[in-house]
């Protein structure tokens, strides 16, 4: 039986919602083994005049824990 954990970051992105997940979870995988699946929990996004400058993503994400790392 496998364990999974959570973990709860914020993406950001001047270009889009997906690519504020994507850059997160590319981000969070380099520090972060066996990553196997992303939630998204929020968005929003500041404006500036009229027009959105930043994307925010409030994700979950989840890892298997390996039971046999030392």
């Amino acid at each position: 039986m496998g364990i999974e954990k959570h973990l709860s970051i914020t993406g950001t992105s001047n270009v889009s919602w997906k690519d504020a997940v994507v850059q997160a979870v590319a981000e969070a995988s380099k520090t972060i083994d066996y990553l196997s699946s992303v939630k998204i929990l929020d968005q929003r996004a500041k404006i500036e005049g009229r027009k959105i400058v930043q994307y925010y993503v409030d994700l979950d994400l989840a890892f298997v824990v390996d039971r046999d790392r030392d």
